[in-house]
């Protein structure tokens, strides 16, 4: 390798926020602005509002969307979840991580930079109140090696204690999601010795929040999350990252007036680096500290229009589109994901449509034996749990399918199901004799609301030995 190489290549060495001592460097972005950064901040405004709103939605008197994961119980779009329904988290986490790997093959980390909430959350909210209370990065700078006078305490605190109300109302919103916006009024309004654990849960996310907005910041995404390292594996020379025109913009150099430009296209402003929230040079190829947030792309056309050159020197672009000059194909390798996620995707589809209202676990008590009964019959005790998944309260019967016989509940009359909730119960089973031919007898005993059977279960039936 040649030592101009050594030199090009030596940014992958190191990351942009740590020195060759291992101490933070600690970055002050110039504030962004153009088409791309203004369409962000529209879409933040959209993602706010829907995160804030989201769980003050109801319908019969219940959160649309909620993940209580202390009580086991999830409530997506309107739809009661319970353990017994994992298998379908299971299908749906899966088909997520596909979807992941698919979408990173094909646009990237667009994800990161247009609905991450870590990069929503500290670019288009706290990184503004930064502005707004330090000033732009020139003016942070200067507070940065300011000595700890009167006017440097005075704008640190007022960030400090607005970073924290922040933090505080999104660690009361995520609680929401958490144990609903009921349980969460009853937190605001009673008592704190009633609702203790709940009050430290909410200042332990609101500290959390605090610590990784005020300094935690871009090494959440660099360091912490594994997004960044799987594009690594995920990205080809196909997909659509934030790219540099290499091809037009090198060679670089200066730009001067009236002078006929015979070199590339990048006037080596360094604008790009400067807007980074990463502090990364986009000139220097794909990095994992690239969240496609497109500050850079704003920033380098604005350059290029300032000295009447073409923009889109950096844009959305794939390696093969610049080194090749040709149009985005779509590739075997993105069909193949395509088709994998059509797959889960009807599998997931199929197993929300199949699902039943109703669940119900019947199983023989264990350490029993037939019983004989009178009138040449025979009886197996079994316990039974019917869950409700609905709102609403539920009676279902259990009646005989594939046999000649009874069902007779114990110290119950009828199945009354309250909603949102279960019955556990003990029931016999009325078969003939003469019926009983095995040892185990497969039975089918049908599930039926309103006349209509929901669900069928499938036991057996506890017989005599035959010789």
């Amino acid at each position: 390798m040649s030592a101009s190489t050594e030199k090009v290549e030596s940014f992958r060495n190191k990351i942009a926020t740590v020195d060759e001592k291992g101490k933070r460097i600690w970055l002050f972005p110039q504030k962004p602005s153009g088409k791309l950064y203004t369409a962000r901040t529209w879409a933040t405004l959209l993602y706010i509002v829907i995160f804030f709103s989201l769980p003050f939605f109801k319908y019969d008197g219940h959160p649309i969307f909620l993940i209580n994961i202390l009580q086991r119980r999830f409530i997506l779009f309107g739809q009661i979840f319970w353990p017994q329904d994992f298998f379908i988290f299971a299908i749906g986490m899966v088909v997520f991580i596909v979807f992941i790997a698919l979408f990173t093959v094909i646009f990237g980390r667009i994800f990161c930079g247009w609905a991450c909430p870590q990069t929503i959350f500290m670019e288009m909210v706290f990184r503004k109140i930064e502005y707004w209370i330090e000033g732009d990065a020139a003016k942070q700078k200067l507070l940065f090696k300011a000595p700890w006078n009167s006017a440097k305490v005075s704008r640190r605190v007022a960030k400090w204690v607005a970073f924290w109300l922040v933090s505080f109302i999104i660690a009361n919103e995520f609680l929401a999601y958490l144990i609903g916006v009921d349980d969460l009024q009853k937190l605001i309004t009673e008592p704190l010795s009633r609702n203790l654990g709940s009050f430290i849960s909410l200042l332990v996310f609101t500290t959390v929040f605090f610590f990784v907005y005020l300094w935690m910041r871009e090494q959440v995404c660099t360091v912490i999350c594994p997004y960044g390292r799987m594009q690594g594996v995920l990205l080809d020379r196909d997909s659509i990252i934030v790219a540099y025109d290499y091809k037009r913009g090198e060679e670089r150099g200066k730009f001067h007036k009236n002078e006929e430009r015979t070199i590339g296209d990048c006037i080596d402003c360094a604008q790009c680096v400067k807007v980074c929230p990463t502090g990364i040079d986009i000139r220097n190829g794909t990095q994992l500290e690239c969240v496609n947030c497109t500050a850079c792309i704003d920033a380098c056309n604005k350059m290029m229009e300032a000295v009447n050159l073409p923009t889109g020197l950096i844009r959305y672009a794939s390696e093969n589109n610049i080194a090749q000059n040709k149009p985005h194909k779509f590739t075997w390798r993105m069909k193949a994901y395509s088709l994998v996620m059509c797959i889960l995707l009807g599998i997931l589809v199929w197993l929300l449509a199949s699902r039943t209202d109703v669940g119900v676990t019947l199983l023989r008590t264990p350490g029993q034996l037939y019983q004989e009964q009178p009138g040449g019959q025979m009886s197996n005790l079994y316990s039974y749990k019917i869950l409700n998944k609905t709102f609403k309260t539920k009676e279902v019967t259990l009646k005989p399918e594939n046999f000649e016989g009874t069902i007779k509940l114990v110290g119950e009359t009828k199945l009354t199901v309250p909603k949102d909730g279960y019955i556990v119960g003990t029931m016999f089973v009325y078969i003939n004799a003469n019926s009983i031919k095995d040892r185990k007898t497969p039975i089918t005993i049908g599930v039926y609301e309103g006349g209509v059977k929901i669900k069928t279960i499938t036991t057996s039936f506890l017989g005599p030995f035959k010789s």
